[in-house]
């Protein structure tokens, strides 16, 4: 082998040594994007060598689609029409062994389990239930501790104090001649109440299931109905943004509400429709009741209110909770005991999106389909009155 050879294949050992360095350089940034430690990095990395589904994941790329599978997965997927029909299960596989952890959002909150503090049980006759869960009505027994707008009480987590006269102000968002209006979501949509004993169910997890006679989606559906039905025009989103991954279930939600309003720049509502969960003291689990006419029995509702608390960007939060607190109003007025205290919190829950935008816990697990049912539609009907009686 001459000189002039040798020379070349060492110019090409070199080349292809810096092009190994250079994706070996590359692979090691895109493995450790968004660590925030030298720790964290090296644990990305030996996950990224270690996890086989790892592997496809190198394999197929990660970048932006909404299912997590990037152009060049779904290039590769279409190359075989087995992969192509597993694409689903793929997506789950992926999806279950690596939780998304990049999150705008506060990522499970609210919080699973309340446990009023401030409220006290309203002495009425509730000894009749259909489900087997025992039922309490909650009213706040001492304004001590929370803001007070005429009848609606407000329990303020956060460190903003609250004008009482600014709440009483009219709130920004407002019907318009175009359509659609509103926009129903479900975060955390897997959340269900408690049938009737008996009843045959299949749970996907703790008081969760996808079979949507028994979770939030239904209250959403009848929601949506009521919607309609007084003219208003509405979508109602029926995805699970909760399964199979719980984690990073809020910036999948935002991501389809920026989508809905890329789509339909007529929305200036959104309701995240989600159900709370509430024991006593020692860790029994009780539901929340309204009598309604002395005879039907509505789940109570609480709505959560978002802020810039915890610094993420919301600067209009107060529109919000101006909107929460004309609606609570009206609902008081007819019903009494339906709605628990506003709650005022740091996380903001996608509430920048719109300054209609409201999350409405609809009763508890421990509630019943139908209670949960009703509750949705007295607080969708009374919403529409309140909208369309401001529209005039």
């Amino acid at each position: 082998m001459n000189a002039k050879t040798q020379a070349r294949l060492a110019s090409l050992r070199r080349r292809l040594l810096a092009l190994a360095t250079a994706g070996a350089t590359l692979w090691a940034a895109t493995v450790t994007a968004g660590s925030q430690t030298v720790s964290s990095a090296l644990m990305a990395l030996r996950g990224s060598i270690l996890s086989p589904v790892a592997a496809l994941r190198w394999e197929l790329g990660d970048l932006w689609t909404d299912d997590q599978l990037s152009a060049a997965a779904v290039l590769v997927l279409g190359e075989s029409p087995l992969l192509l029909s597993a694409r689903e299960e793929i997506t789950s596989l992926w999806s279950l062994e690596s939780p998304d952890t990049d999150s705008s959002e506060e990522p499970d909150a609210p919080p699973e389990v309340t446990t009023p503090v401030t409220e006290t049980p309203l002495e009425t006759d509730l000894s009749a239930t259909d489900n087997g869960i025992p039922a309490r009505t909650l009213i706040p027994n001492d304004p001590s501790g929370y803001t007070v707008v005429g009848k609606v009480y407000i329990s303020n987590s956060t460190d903003y104090t609250l004008s009482t006269s600014e709440l009483k102000e009219n709130y920004d968002a407002e019907l318009t001649e175009e359509a659609p209006q509103v926009l129903i979501i479900h975060t955390h949509g897997s959340e269900c109440y408690t049938p009737a004993e008996g009843t045959e169910i299949e749970y996907s997890g703790d008081h969760r299931t996808l079979d949507t006679r028994y979770n939030v989606v239904h209250v959403g559906d009848e929601m949506a109905q009521v919607f309609a039905d007084a003219g208003i025009s509405v979508i109602h989103d029926r995805t699970l943004y909760d399964y199979p991954s719980y984690s990073g279930a809020y910036d999948r939600s935002l991501a389809a509400i920026n989508s809905y309003l890329a789509q339909y720049p007529s929305l200036r509502f959104i309701l995240d429709i989600h159900r709370d969960a509430i024991e006593d003291s020692e860790g029994n689990e009780y539901k929340v009741v309204s009598v309604i006419d002395g005879a039907e029995t509505a789940a109570q509702l609480s709505i959560v209110v978002g802020s810039n608390g915890s610094g993420l960007e919301h600067p209009r939060w107060k529109e919000n909770l101006k909107l929460a607190v004309a609606l609570q109003a009206a609902l008081l007025e007819e019903y009494p005991t339906l709605m628990r205290p506003i709650l005022l919190r740091n996380s903001r829950y996608n509430q920048h999106a719109t300054t209609g935008s409201l999350l409405v816990e609809v009763g508890a697990a421990g509630n019943s389909p139908e209670e949960a049912v009703l509750a949705g539609r007295l607080f969708a009907q009374s919403m529409a009155d309140t909208l369309n009686a401001k529209s005039k």
